[in-house]
């Protein structure tokens, strides 16, 4: 089955045009599974059927897995036994009516407007580290860009005359203005902090880490997590949460919707109304604990 996996993979990348780090989510599920049926004595694709993966999910379940984990994982499994059975190579596709466990939405993290200004305070010093902490943790909260968007920005997706950054992906891109707190702090990150992160070296990127590589989605979530304990702030947060927080703080100060709409890049409406939800209960609930 490995050798199916990765042509599987290879389909993804060259037909599908999906991004790095989906083909690599997908080829580590699959090889999982293979790696259990296997120790099953399952080797060949057209042997797997709906009970041994059903099996699979119940040991993922016994392992203590996450739902949100489960759920992945069966997505991949989806998709790569529906493209067996669309290439002849199986005669039927044994995940077809495999079900994804039930997921519990959780209510995202909203900071308060006190909080956010705690957190943006931490990185104060005048080192290049802190320099560029406190220029990314601005742009990300007065932009409300995902976490992959901030660590994939590139000098040429910076225009710092009027004050706007260029957010791509596969399909589309969007423009995203910032404002003047968030535009002293990258000024101060290019004039004071980027080229010492660089060390004479050339990048293509905005954000580098200390050995002037590119920034990596699990390095900034550590940089969000410090100084979200410095700042003492209860809430487990996250990058999401300044992405939240953006958003339901805009909204509660009278923003349109369609315009917080185009700069989250949310295709459906009803995901940037959810903030609005959120963010009434949140306050009902504070005002109650006064």
């Amino acid at each position: 089955m490995v050798g199916e996996v990765a042509s599987f993979v290879e389909y993804l990348r060259d037909v599908k045009k999906t991004s790095k780090n989906t083909q690599v989510s997908y080829q580590r599920d699959l090889l999982q599974l293979c790696d259990y049926l296997e120790d099953q004595g399952i080797r060949d694709v057209a042997k797997v059927t709906k009970t041994s993966l059903n099996s699979y999910i119940f040991y993922l379940e016994r392992e203590g897995r996450a739902t949100t984990t489960i759920s992945r994982v069966l997505a991949s499994i989806k998709a790569f036994f529906h493209y067996e059975f669309v290439c002849g190579k199986i005669r039927r596709d044994p995940a077809e009516l495999l079900k994804a466990p039930k997921i519990e939405k959780k209510a995202p993290v909203i900071l308060t407007v006190e909080e956010i200004e705690r957190l943006m305070a931490q990185p104060c010093g005048r080192n290049a580290k802190e320099i560029r902490d406190k220029a990314m943790l601005e742009l990300l909260y007065a932009t409300g860009i995902r976490v992959s968007e901030l660590v994939h920005l590139k000098l040429q997706d910076l225009n710092m005359t009027v004050g706007f950054i260029t957010c791509r992906d596969e399909q589309k891109e969007r423009m995203v203005p910032f404002g003047r707190v968030a535009k002293k702090a990258l000024n101060d990150y290019l004039e004071d902090g980027r080229e010492v992160l660089l060390k004479g070296k050339e990048s293509e990127w905005l954000f580098t880490n200390c050995s002037g590589l590119p920034m990596s989605r699990q390095g900034f979530w550590k940089i969000i997590k410090f100084y979200g304990d410095k700042a003492g702030i209860k809430n487990d947060i996250t990058p999401h949460s300044l992405r939240h927080s953006f958003a339901a703080h805009l909204l509660k100060n009278g923003a349109d919707i369609h315009a917080v709409q185009a700069m989250l890049g949310h295709s459906d409406m009803a995901t940037t109304q959810a903030y609005m939800a959120y963010f009434g209960k949140l306050e009902k609930a504070r005002e109650k604990n006064l």
